[in-house]
């Protein structure tokens, strides 16, 4: 009886453990689900109890890597490869695995995965989010020789992608050598192509073939019950020798997480090195998770009321108590928060992480708003947040949590705040973003307790507000006017890059229309003078403010600042022209850099700052062309500003002439600004701090 037992052991093991071709070197191998494999894990990777390789969970800005532990001699791997050996090519290698993109929310997801060729397996460099766990986060490259094949579901345009839904061959970049969206060609109908949704719920099948002869990479997707296509959905050149040149080679997957809970799955895996590799059996794979809750028995329904009419005392005495303690935590939800709302966080974790919203916490007040530091929460992956607190009072209050909410929690880019979640309570409106430690620049430049700004890190984040303006402006898929663009609304992370928050007053539009005339919002100093006229706030009103704020950084003082010497006020744009025309433009530099500058960066900035915020909105230049001149494009030369370029304006007697001298004369104050998150300034027209 004892050896019938133990060679059923043996058969079970057989036919769990993950069948490998019988070469000892690994060349060939397969996965049919993954409950017994050997593979080395990292990061969020782990193998559920029902076999899956699950590369991510619910942990938000987090990073997974599986890979084989063997590593793969692409260049010498046997005998038969003598002749790929002796003239450099790499060997031909096929691949094919069984994936499915699972989120929370119908229709969304987060980032995607990605099937990894690479000299190692340590990603510990590697950022995650858009960066898939590879790739590092400047200008999406990786450190070492990559092949990647990417499964993508976000959109981000600095990476060039397509759009939300494609497949891309990635060699040591994120910005992919050829991508296209996802699909497969039919055979069934003749070869037509049918698009693929990646974040459907249900399991694909990918096969990625390479021709080491021709050194050409083809890769194809279908559906997990399709046969294989005739015709690859991607037929690229790539040069793997070049790739695999180091030595040995790992090859795995990789994954990252965002801030949209999404589950990636690989259901199965199979490789051969010098051949096809083994197919896959979709009958033995692992089942996914059920998504959602499970059916409630009818059962219930019937025993539920006969139970609790036995337990009325009980329950009367539950729900009082139960009452009590959700008041404290209550929240307030809506139908459209399911399509347009990031991630929730509840009004517990929050207050908690607040330790109560206690003063101690408070980093700010600003017009419609408190601002707090918050902890560490389970679901931001160790990210610190910070907590901004709106009433519902306030009708400007809410106008700015929904444009906050479907606005910021779309934006991607790495010189924007970025919007982690949100909560709403009956009675109040909370806000959850990153937390930036070293809080907003305009305290740098104006407060003489903290240490001065270096040139270096003034002139890297003017480029770094410049690049989200661009952004904003032309690269995202609707035109976004910030309306607000100012030095307490620039918020600087732990490493002193600029980020641009507070889009409280922002307009979206189309792009190619027309905005459209509104009430006159932002901060007194930044407004362009044709906005009081036109009461239409377009990108060159924008291109205007953030002119005011070159010069602001580039020489210390405020917008409107007090003179000393005549007992008033002066402009900040007049007081640079003034100098501008009087041959002394360098003379305006912050005096606390005490001449430890750049000559020509400084020119470059004053000069800049004067055209954008030039008085006629059709000689202010786009935001494209002002991040061509920061980059000191040589081909877009910066023009000839001599002082005769300004005509004889003063910026003060135009604002007087639109109805801003109320404005500037009065001596009220607003609350000063937050140290950590931008609150906009809800009073119309309230004076620049």
């Amino acid at each position: 009886m004892s050896a019938k037992l133990a060679s059923l052991v043996v058969l079970l093991l057989v036919i769990h453990v993950p069948s490998s071709s019988a070469d000892d070197d690994g060349h060939q191998f397969i996965y049919q689900g993954f409950a017994a494999s050997d593979l080395a894990l990292d990061g969020l990777a782990a193998v559920t109890p029902g076999g899956l390789l699950a590369l991510t969970n619910a942990t938000f800005q987090a990073k997974a890597h599986a890979f084989r532990p063997a590593p793969v001699h692409f260049l010498n791997a046997s005998s038969a490869a003598a002749s790929n050996a002796t003239t450099g090519r790499a060997l031909s290698f096929s691949t094919c695995f069984v994936f499915a993109i699972v989120c929370d929310y119908e229709g969304l997801s987060d980032h995607g995965l990605a099937f990894v060729v690479a000299p190692t397996t340590n990603f510990s460099a590697a950022k995650a989010g858009q960066y898939l766990g590879v790739f590092g986060a400047i200008n999406g490259t990786a450190s070492d020789p990559v092949l990647a094949v990417e499964l993508d579901t976000i959109m981000n345009p600095e990476l060039r992608d397509i759009n939300s839904n494609h497949v891309g061959v990635d060699v040591n970049s994120l910005v992919s050598e050829q991508a296209t969206p996802a699909g497969y060609y039919d055979d069934a109908a003749g070869g037509a192509l049918r698009e693929l949704q990646l974040n459907s719920r249900k399991p694909m099948q990918v096969w990625v073939d390479y021709d080491g002869q021709a050194g050409q990479l083809d890769v194809t997707l279908a559906p997990v019950q399709v046969p294989k296509p005739s015709r690859p959905l991607i037929t690229t050149a790539v040069d793997l020798s070049t790739i695999v040149a180091r030595g040995p080679m790992y090859v795995g997957f990789s994954s990252a997480t965002g801030v949209m809970v999404t589950h990636h799955y690989v259901l199965g895996w199979s490789f051969s090195l010098d051949g096809p590799a083994p197919p896959l059996d979709v009958s033995k794979l692992p089942v996914l998770p059920r998504v959602g809750p499970k059916p409630r028995s009818k059962v219930l329904d019937v025993l539920l009321p006969l139970g609790t009419a036995l337990l009325v005392a009980a329950a009367l005495a539950a729900v009082f108590f139960a009452v009590w303690r959700r008041r404290r935590f209550s929240e307030v939800r809506e139908d459209w928060e399911d399509e347009f709302g990031p991630h929730r966080f509840s009004y517990k974790d929050l207050f908690h992480a607040t330790n109560g919203f206690s003063d101690r916490n408070l980093l700010g007040v600003g017009g419609f708003g408190r601002v707090y530091k918050g902890g560490v929460l389970p679901s931001s992956s160790g990210l610190e947040i910070a907590v901004k607190r709106v009433s519902h009072d306030s009708r400007q209050g809410v106008r700015e949590f929904v444009a906050e909410v479907v606005s910021i929690g779309r934006l991607r880019h790495r010189n924007l705040v970025q919007l982690l979640g949100y909560c709403r309570r009956k009675g109040e409106l909370i806000l959850v973003y990153d937390y930036m430690a070293n809080g907003s620049l305009d305290k740098y430049l104006h407060d003489q307790h903290v240490p001065v700004l270096s040139w270096h890190e003034r002139y890297r984040i003017i480029k770094g507000v410049a690049a989200s303006l661009l952004y904003l402006h032309e690269d995202w898929e609707q035109v976004v006017i910030h309306r607000d663009v100012k030095a307490s609304n620039v918020l600087l992370d732990h490493e002193m890059n600029g980020r641009l928050g507070d889009f409280g007053l922002a307009r979206l539009y189309d792009h190619g229309s027309d905005p459209q005339t509104t009430h006159v919002v932002g901060t007194m100093g930044y407004l362009a003078p044709e906005l009081v006229r036109t009461g239409k706030a377009t990108t060159s009103t924008d291109v205007f403010s953030f002119g005011v704020f070159l010069l602001e950084v580039a020489c210390g003082r405020r917008p409107i600042d007090r003179d000393v010497n005549r007992d008033g006020r002066v402009v900040l744009v007049d007081w640079v022209i003034e100098r501008h025309r009087n041959g002394s433009l360098l003379d305006v530099v912050d005096p606390r850099l005490v001449g430890m500058y750049e000559v020509e960066e400084a020119t470059l900035v004053l000069k800049l700052g004067l055209m954008c915020a030039h008085p006629s909105p059709n000689v202010r230049p786009s935001m494209r062309r002002v991040v061509q001149y920061l980059d000191s494009d040589q081909t877009v030369p910066l023009p000839d500003l001599s002082p005769s370029y300004y005509t004889s304006y003063s910026m003060m007697s135009l604002m007087q002439n639109d109805g801003f001298d109320s404005y500037i004369m009065s001596s009220g104050k607003s609350h000063p600004s937050m140290t950590s998150i931008g609150l906009s300034s809800v009073s119309v027209l309230s004076e620049g701090r």
